[in-house]
C-alpha cells in the first residue's frame, strides 16, 4: 500500500473511533431542534477538526515545540486522562493529569524503544488520589526507525484505548513521514542551488574584475559603479537564506550581471528589457532566471558571432506571470536539448537549464517546466510561467 493510501486508511479509522466516542458523549444529552446536522455529522466534523489542528505542528518533525502544540489535540482524539510524547531520550510533553508520572516514563518505555513493539503497563502510583492506574505506549516509527513514543493513560485497563492509541500513533507517524519528505525536499533544493552557485564561472568572475580594472585609469567613476554592481551581484547569488525570492529581486540581479557583461563586450551585446510593474512582487525559486540569462549570453556571443541581442520580458498573464528570455545566437539542436533536459548531457553541459526546469516542476508541478524553442542557427527562446499565488511560495 502506498503512503497516501495508508494515510487514508489511518484517517478513516481515526474518524470511526472519534465519531463513536463523540457520538456516545452527545447521545447522553438531548439534541436541540435548532442543531444543524445529525449527531454523527457533528462527531465526524469535531474529529476532523481536532485532527487538522494537531497535524501542522507535527509536520515540523518530533520536537519539543511540535509535541507541545499537538498534544492537546491528540489527547482529545483519544479522550484519555493524560497523554505523553517522548523522543528516544526524554519526555517532550505531558498533557493532562498526573504529571508526576513523567519522572519514570523513560524507564518504562526503554524496552519499547529497543523492540519497536507496543506495550501496556500499570502505572504503580503511590498517590491514592491520582486517577492514572494504567497506560499503553506505542512507538512512533519512520522508515523502520523508532523516533519516540506516544503514551496514553487511563484509570483502568482498556482494550479500546489500546487500539485507539495504536491508530492515533500511526496517524502521527504519517505526519512525521511527511516532515521527513519536506526535509528531504528542502535539502534537495539547497543542493541544487549550491550546484548553480558552483556553476558561476570563475572565468566570468575573472573577466568581470579584468573589465573593472580596465576602467580604473580611464574612467574611475565607471570602475566604481561596476565594482558596486559586482559586489551586489555576488552578494545576492551567494546569500544564505530563503528558497524563494521575488521577480523584482531576480531581475535586479540579472541587470547587474548584464552590466558586467556589457562592460566586457561593449556594443557587441544589446539588451532589451520589458517588465510589467504588477508582476514584480511575484515569488519564484531563488536563482531561477539568472542561469537562463547566462545561457542566452553564452549562446548569443559564442563562436564567431560578432554581436547579439537578448530580449527579456516579464508580463502579466492573468493568474500567472510570463517571463520570456530570447537571444538571436547560435541556437541548439532540439535533440541535444531533449538529452540535456533528461539529464543526459554530461556533468558540464546544460546544468543551469536542467536545474531550473527540475526546480520549477518540483515547486509548481509538471505543467510549469521550461518551454524552449530553438534550432541550429535560429537562436533560443525560453518561456517561464509563474503562478502569482501558490501556497508555501513566498519571496524573502
Amino acid at each position: 500500500m502506498t503512503g497516501t493510501g495508508y494515510a487514508a486508511v489511518v484517517l478513516l479509522v481515526l474518524l470511526l473511533l472519534g465519531a463513536g466516542f463523540l457520538l456516545g458523549r452527545r447521545s447522553a444529552r438531548p439534541v436541540r431542534t435548532s442543531d444543524v446536522g445529525t449527531p454523527v455529522e457533528h462527531a465526524t466534523f469535531e474529529t476532523l477538526h481536532t485532527a487538522s489542528l494537531a497535524a501542522p505542528p507535527l509536520r515540523a518533525g518530533l520536537t519539543e515545540e511540535s509535541a507541545r502544540k499537538s498534544a492537546r489535540g491528540l489527547r482529545s482524539l483519544l479522550g484519555t486522562d493524560a497523554l505523553c510524547l517522548t523522543d528516544r531520550d526524554r519526555v517532550l510533553v505531558w498533557d493532562g493529569a498526573g504529571e508526576h508520572h513523567g519522572r519514570h516514563v523513560m524507564d518504562q518505555v526503554r524496552g519499547l524503544l529497543a523492540s519497536g513493539r507496543d506495550t501496556a503497563f500499570a502505572s504503580d502510583c503511590d498517590d491514592l488520589d491520582c486517577p492514572l492506574r494504567w497506560a499503553v505506549a506505542v512507538p512512533l516509527t519512520v522508515d523502520h526507525r523508532v523516533l519516540g513514543t506516544l503514551i496514553a493513560y487511563a484509570p483502568r485497563e482498556s482494550a479500546v484505548l489500546a487500539r485507539a492509541a495504536g491508530e492515533v500513533a500511526r496517524w502521527v507517524c504519517v505526519q512525521l513521514e511527511l516532515a521527513e519528505l519536506d526535509r528531504s525536499r528542502t535539502q534537495l533544493i539547497e543542493a541544487e542551488i549550491r550546484a548553480l552557485r558552483a556553476q558561476i564561472s570563475p572565468h566570468f568572475i575573472f573577466n568581470s574584475l579584468a573589465a573593472i580594472a580596465s576602467f580604473v585609469r580611464t574612467d574611475p567613476e565607471q570602475a566604481r559603479e561596476l565594482l558596486l554592481e559586482f559586489a551586489d551581484f555576488t552578494r545576492y547569488s551567494f546569500r544564505s537564506h530563503g528558497d524563494f525570492t521575488t521577480l523584482a529581486d531576480e531581475l535586479h540581479s540579472i541587470d547587474q550581471y548584464l552590466a558586467l557583461v556589457r562592460a566586457r563586450f561593449g556594443e557587441r551585446l544589446a539588451v532589451t528589457l520589458q517588465v510589467a510593474p504588477e508582476v514584480l512582487p511575484v515569488a519564484l525559486p531563488f536563482l531561477c532566471l539568472q542561469p537562463l540569462v547566462e545561457n542566452a549570453v553564452k549562446h548569443g556571443l559564442e563562436g564567431a558571432v560578432t554581436s547579439s541581442r537578448i530580449t527579456i520580458s516579464a508580463l502579466d498573464a492573468g493568474s500567472e506571470a510570463e517571463v520570456v528570455i530570447e537571444d538571436d545566437g547560435t541556437g541548439m539542436d532540439p535533440e541535444r536539448l531533449r538529452h540535456i533536459l533528461r539529464g543526459e548531457g554530461g556533468k558540464s553541459t546544460g546544468i543551469g537549464l536542467l536545474n531550473v526546469d527540475e526546480r520549477l516542476r518540483q515547486v509548481y508541478g509538471d505543467d510549469y517546466g521550461l518551454v524552449i524553442e530553438t534550432g541550429i542557427g535560429a537562436g533560443m527562446k525560453i518561456t517561464v510561467r509563474l503562478p502569482k499565488y501558490r501556497a508555501g511560495v513566498h519571496g524573502s
